[in-house]
């Protein structure tokens, strides 16, 4: 547990860590990684806000810990949103944000962190989230 010395600043740090944990222990990667798992967490929520109708994209960050929506928002232009793409365009965006390997390619990454964010998210808001995406993205969400 974090010591910040305001209650409400640490859970906010312990939820984050909660959820970069929860990333790394599905790549059984170290806690030596955290970088990484920041790196794969950012890589997947960007694009995936973007292609997501607004109303959609605000709902589902409204979900997440505070200090992992600041990150999902980081950098937002709603009026450029929803980005059309196909899931290959959508593989070569994370790509293109994360700068490590990972064994099992793009399409593992994108699946291991979307699993990881659904445990983190209430159950109808990610049925919410399946349901506003085109079926051919849904077939990556868990």
């Amino acid at each position: 547990m974090v010591d910040t010395g305001f209650s409400s600043f640490d859970t906010m740090v312990d939820k984050a860590n909660r959820l970069l944990k929860d990333v790394e222990e599905a790549f059984e990667w170290p806690r030596e990684r955290r970088k990484q798992s920041y790196a794969a967490l950012r890589a997947v929520l960007h694009p995936l806000r973007d292609r997501l109708p607004v109303e959609t994209a605000v709902q589902f960050g409204a979900q997440l810990p505070t200090i992992v929506r600041g990150v999902y928002y980081d950098g937002w232009k709603p009026a450029d949103t929803p980005v059309k793409m196909s899931n290959e365009e959508f593989f070569a965006r994370v790509r293109s944000e994360f700068p490590y390997a990972v064994e099992g390619g793009d399409e593992k990454l994108v699946r291991t962190v979307l699993k990881t964010l659904e445990r983190h998210v209430s159950a109808g808001e990610w049925e919410h989230l399946k349901s506003r995406v085109p079926n051919s993205f849904a077939a990556l969400l868990p």
